[in-house]
C-alpha cells in the first residue's frame, strides 16, 4: 500500500475510533475517563481531601449506570481541549466553563454549577468596582482559562497581567505578588472561608456555567449526562452539594453574581 493512502487510512482508523467512543463503547468498557486538572474544589487529586463537586456528582452517574470513574489528570488547561479531541479521556471536568470559544470545538453538558467571573483583592487593598480601577491593578491570572480569557476582555494591559500556576491565585494576592486577581466566584467564596480578608468586588462579563466538555459527536453521553444533571438540580442533593463545599452563604452569593 502507498505510504500516503495507508497514513490517510490510520487517520480514518483513528477517528472512527473516537466517534465509537460513545455512551454504548464506554459501558462495554466499564470506565468513565475523565480528564482533569487538579483543583480544590471541583476535582481534587490531593490524598487527605474532599473529591471534589464534580467528583461526587460524576460518582452518582458513573453508578447509575454501572461505570467506574477513572481520572486521567492533566498538568494543564491548555491540555484540556486536545487531550479530549485526541480521545485521551470521554469527558472535561473540573470546574470547567463552557465558553463560547470552547464550543466552536467541544460540546457541553447541561449546567453544572453557576458562575461568573469576579474580582477580588485583600484588605487593606481597596475593593476594586470599576474597569478602570481593575486596568490600573497588576492582575493574576492562570493562561489558557476562562479567566485569562475575561482579563482580557476587560481590557487589562497585557504589562499589568500575571500569568500564575492554577489554584495559587489567593496566595499570590495575600503575598502581594498581585494585587488584585480574577476567579470563579465559586473559588472566591471557597477561598474567604480560609482567608475572610479577601474582598468581593466586580463582577465581569456576563453569568456563566461550569458544566462537562464532550466531544461533539459523543451525543448520548452527553444526553445521558444532561438527564442526570437536569433531575439531580431539581433535589435537595445540588444544595446540599454546595454547602458542603462552599458553605452556608454559598447560595446568596451565587444569587446575587447572577443577578449584577
Amino acid at each position: 500500500m502507498h505510504r500516503s493512502v495507508s497514513f490517510a487510512l490510520g487517520l480514518l482508523l483513528g477517528a472512527l475510533a473516537v466517534c465509537a467512543d460513545d455512551l454504548a463503547a464506554i459501558r462495554q468498557r466499564g470506565t468513565l475517563r475523565v480528564l482533569v486538572v487538579d483543583e480544590d474544589l471541583f476535582f481534587s487529586l490531593k490524598p487527605g481531601t474532599l473529591p471534589g463537586f464534580d467528583h461526587d456528582v460524576l460518582d452518582g452517574f458513573a453508578q447509575l449506570h454501572k461505570l467506574e470513574v477513572k481520572v486521567v489528570p492533566l498538568t494543564s488547561w491548555d491540555a484540556m481541549i486536545p487531550s479530549l479531541l485526541a480521545g485521551k479521556g470521554d469527558l472535561l471536568a473540573g470546574g470547567y466553563a463552557a465558553t463560547a470559544a470552547r464550543r466552536k470545538e467541544i460540546e457541553f453538558s447541561a449546567e453544572i454549577f453557576p458562575s461568573r467571573k469576579v474580582v477580588f483583592t485583600r484588605k487593606p487593598h481597596r475593593i476594586v468596582t470599576t474597569l478602570e480601577e481593575l486596568r490600573a491593578e497588576k492582575v493574576g491570572t492562570v493562561k489558557g482559562t476562562s479567566m485569562a480569557e475575561a482579563v482580557a476582555a476587560a481590557g487589562v494591559p497585557e504589562a499589568n497581567v500575571e500569568y500564575l500556576v492554577s489554584g495559587t491565585l489567593p496566595a499570590a494576592v495575600k503575598a502581594g505578588k498581585v494585587t488584585a486577581a480574577v476567579l470563579g466566584v465559586e473559588h472566591v467564596i471557597l477561598a474567604r472561608r480560609q482567608d475572610p480578608d479577601l474582598q468581593i468586588g466586580l463582577f465581569l462579563g456576563t453569568p456563566g456555567s461550569l458544566a462537562y466538555g464532550l466531544r461533539k459527536q459523543d451525543t448520548e453521553l452527553r444526553k445521558a449526562l444532561d438527564g442526570y444533571i437536569e433531575n439531580l438540580r431539581k433535589t435537595p442533593t445540588w444544595s446540599r452539594l454546595v454547602v458542603k463545599y462552599l458553605g452556608a452563604d454559598a447560595p446568596e452569593i451565587l444569587k446575587k453574581a447572577r443577578a449584577d
